[in-house]
This record gives structure tokens, C-alpha cells and sequence, in this order.
């Protein structure tokens, strides 16, 4: 699809990232068999580099809650089943009963990728209960700010006044005092999406239907509320949106792609949306002086619907984004190096480095996976930094680990170094074995890195 910033850059083009973003009205099902569609795991050469998962109406009983917190939630866990051989880590995630927020990352990105805050934002009854609402992620992107929003606002034709209220009081929520972070209006990208339940104004079922029947959606779009709205509202217009190419998503019977066949006979509509915004760029005084070029822009590749899942009343929507960055920051503040030819007869040692200005801290950590790691605490070993530290001299450190729990496989294994300060990984090693026999020496006598 053509590239919807209009703010391109001219210089080279640093790095280019695939955003994959999923949103979904699960109403109370569980994860379906195959999950392939949704994630784009049958598209060749797709390359993506992160996901970012949003469901609303997720089981949210008392015995279900309490069973999510003491365990991973049933679609958390088969996202990570999936994903987590293919690379991808999840990064970060925030649930608010029945809206969760997941982001994955694959490991190459991690020490890029810094979590800065996550966040509930309840709009329910009384403007207190998180059945409605949003749940946030803000985090930094190779040295971009970037914040995602995902939200189940008010339902029913009538509330359209009330959604709107709702939008503009998530918005306003995202405040970071206390926090060196910039208000969420100037953040370099905005992901915003979920059941927003926007309907489609004055046409009759009928109508409606036959529309959709014939593929003509033109008519329908004129009368979505969602549209109408961002006609009037500046900082709404501001939220960009691909055109709605598929059938409504709401409301199906279960388990078929029938609408609504029930005796309310709900209207179909677009309930189910990805928005995005960009920063503002500075106005440019007098109008002929040339603005610096940005260096942070976004295209949109797909937004697509999946007919194809029937557990819900509602159909999933996706949408894949390339997004063009000259990264802020190039290397990862730390930077690992398994010493030697590791052996499951000897005390591990690792060699890192620290980049000027990373102040480290006794709470840091190194953790010991295997490769297909599924989250951040899915460690097979750790140490602390200062606990187990051999040496420290001009910047490099050293640390070792202990072997005697760490099981004998034929797989590879990582290391992470997570700043207990930043909440994020700020260095991974490169993939390696341990072995399971005794050293093997070069012809001089030295063992050498199995990297």
C-alpha cells in the first residue's frame, strides 16, 4: 500500500522495522487451534520484527483471574507457544480484566527496546471499572518514543458522544509526571486500537446489508461514526486510519460468518480499528526555509480482516506497518562476551562492557537462556552483577556462573543483561553451546569461544 507519511526522508534510510499489529473482541473464547492467519505465519518473506497483540472481552470470572495471576493467561501462553520459536520474545505486557496488551520482540531488537511505563486507564461504571477503558504501553524504540493504546470503549448506536468522551479521557490519562518522559502528543508514534464499537449512522439493516453484500462500502463509510467524528475533531483527525477495504466486523453469530441473526438483529459495523499518529512536525517560519528531514516515518503494508475465526462475535483485525528510523541509539549499552569454550565441568565466565554513560546497579542481572526464549523470566540460570563479579578494570567486568544447575542439552543458548533501572534488557550475547565434555584446546594449548 502506498506510504501514508507525506514526511519521507531524503537522507539514506537506516533501518526499517515490521510492526505487526492484531486486534480482537475475543468474547470470552479461548485460543483457537490455529492461530496462522492472524499472524501472518503463512506469508513468505515477511520479515517482521514485532507484534503487538490487543484483545478485549477476554474470560475475566473470579475463578479465571485468579487462575491469570498466579499463571499466564491461556492466549498469553499460546502467543508465546507460537511465536517464541520463530525468535520472538515477549517484551512487555498489561492486562486490565478483560483488555490485554502484548508486545513482542525479537531477541536481535531487545537491548533497543526500553519499557518505560505500562498503564491502565479505567472508564467503566463510574468512570472507575475497567470493563471499559484502555491499557498502554510506553516504551523507546531504537531512541523514538513510542506509545500503544489498546481500548474496548462504549457500546450501542446512542453512545457515540460517550465513546468520544471516553477516547479524550484515555488520552488525557497518559500523563508521566514524575517520570522523565514527554507528554504522549510528542511522542514520535502512536498505536491506538481495539473495540472503539463506532457504528454506522442512519441507514437502515437492510440497507446495510445489501451494501455489504455488493461490496459497496462507499455509502457506509460516509456514515461511520468513527469518520464522521474525525471530520470535526482536530486532534482526532490528527489519528490516521488505512481505508476499510473489508467487511464490517460486528456482529456475527458465533461460530459462522452469519450476522447477527438473533432478535435484536444488530447492524453490522467497524467496530474493530487501528489507528495510528505521527509527531507534529515544526511549522517551518518564513514558509520557503527547508525543515530538517525526519527521521522517523511509517507506511502501511496490509489492514486486513480475518473472516476465517468464528469463536466471537467479532472478526479480528490486523494491520502490518514498515516503519523507517535512523536509529538514536546504534549499540546496546552493554555488550556480553562468554569467555572461552564452555564446558558443564567448569564455572562459567562472562566478559561485558559498559558504554559511558549506562550507571549500572547492584540489582542488575545476567540471565542464561536457551534460544526460543518465550519472556524475560524464562531464564535457565542468573547471577547477580556485583554478587558474583571476578574482576572489574577499565570498563570491563567480569562474572561467573555456576554450573551445577544448569541442565546438559544440545541446544544454544543467550545471554541478557537486564538493568534493574531501565526495566529492560540492555545487552544480549551472540547464540552458543555449552558443551558437555571436557575442554578442547587449540594446537597452542588455548581453549577456544564456541560462539
Amino acid at each position: 500500500m502506498a506510504a501514508v507519511n507525506p514526511r519521507k526522508p531524503t537522507e539514506p534510510r537506516g533501518k526499517t522495522l515490521s510492526i505487526h499489529v492484531v486486534t480482537w473482541n475475543v468474547a470470552s473464547a479461548a485460543p483457537p487451534l490455529d492461530l496462522g492467519d492472524l499472524l501472518q505465519l503463512n506469508k513468505d518473506n515477511l520479515n517482521l520484527d514485532m507484534y503487538v497483540i490487543g484483545l478485549q472481552e477476554m474470560n475475566c470470572g473470579i475463578m479465571s483471574l485468579l487462575s491469570d495471576t498466579a499463571f499466564e493467561d491461556p492466549w498469553s501462553s499460546f502467543f508465546m507457544d507460537v511465536l517464541s520459536p520463530l525468535s520472538f520474545v515477549k517484551v512487555s505486557s498489561v492486562r486490565m480484566q478483560g483488555l490485554l496488551l502484548l508486545f513482542f520482540a525479537k531477541h536481535q531488537h531487545l537491548p533497543f527496546v526500553q519499557i518505560l511505563s505500562t498503564k491502565s486507564t479505567p472508564t467503566g461504571v463510574f468512570g472507575y471499572w475497567g470493563n471499559k477503558g484502555g491499557v498502554t504501553i510506553c516504551l523507546k524504540l531504537y531512541g523514538y518514543y513510542v506509545s500503544i493504546i489498546n481500548c474496548h470503549l462504549p457500546p450501542h448506536m446512542a453512545n457515540n458522544d460517550q465513546r468520544l468522551e471516553h477516547f479524550d479521557r484515555i488520552l488525557e490519562m497518559q500523563n508521566f509526571e514524575g517520570q522523565d518522559i514527554p507528554n504522549i502528543l510528542e511522542h514520535d508514534l502512536i498505536l491506538w486500537f481495539g473495540d472503539m464499537n463506532f457504528r454506522i449512522d442512519d441507514f437502515g439493516l437492510h440497507f446495510v446489508r445489501e451494501s455489504i453484500k455488493n461490496r459497496c462500502y462507499g455509502d457506509l463509510w460516509e456514515k461511520d461514526q468513527l469518520s464522521i467524528a474525525k471530520r470535526h475533531d482536530p486532534l482526532l483527525r490528527e489519528f490516521q486510519e488505512g481505508p476499510l477495504l473489508f467487511p464490517p466486523t460486528y456482529k456475527f453469530d458465533k461460530n459462522s460468518n452469519n450476522y447477527d441473526t438473533s432478535e435484536k438483529k444488530r447492524k453490522p459495523a467497524w467496530t474493530d480499528r487501528i489507528l495510528w499518529r505521527l509527531k507534529r512536525q515544526p511549522q517551518a517560519n518564513p514558509p520557503t526555509q527547508r525543515l530538517p528531514a525526519p527521521h522517523f516515518c511509517l507506511s502501511l503494508r496490509s489492514y486486513v480482516s480475518h473472516m476465517m475465526y468464528c469463536i466471537s462475535d467479532h472478526k479480528p483485525v490486523t494491520s502490518t506497518f514498515d516503519v523507517e528510523l535512523k536509529p538514536l541509539a546504534s549499540a546496546p549499552l552493554i555488550t556480553l562476551i562468554p569467555e572461552g569454550l564452555w564446558t558443564m565441568e567448569n564455572d562459567m565466565l562472562v566478559s561485558y562492557s559498559l558504554t559511558p554513560d549506562f550507571l549500572s546497579s547492584p540489582w542488575d542481572w545476567i540471565g542464561l537462556y536457551k534460544v526460543g526464549l518465550r519472556h524475560i523470566n524464562d531464564y535457565v540460570s542468573y547471577v547477580w552483577v556485583r554478587d558474583n563479579q571476578v574482576s572489574f578494570s577499565d570498563g570491563l567486568s567480569q562474572v561467573y556462573f555456576n554450573t551445577s544447575n544448569i541442565p546438559e542439552t544440545e541446544d544454544q543458548f543467550l545471554l541478557c543483561y537486564y538493568s534493574n533501572s531501565l526495566h529492560s534488557v540492555v545487552g544480549i550475547s551472540k547464540p552458543f553451546k555449552i558443551q558437555p565434555g571436557s575442554l578442547a584446546e587449540d594446537p597452542l594449548g588455548e581453549a577456544q569461544p564456541h560462539i
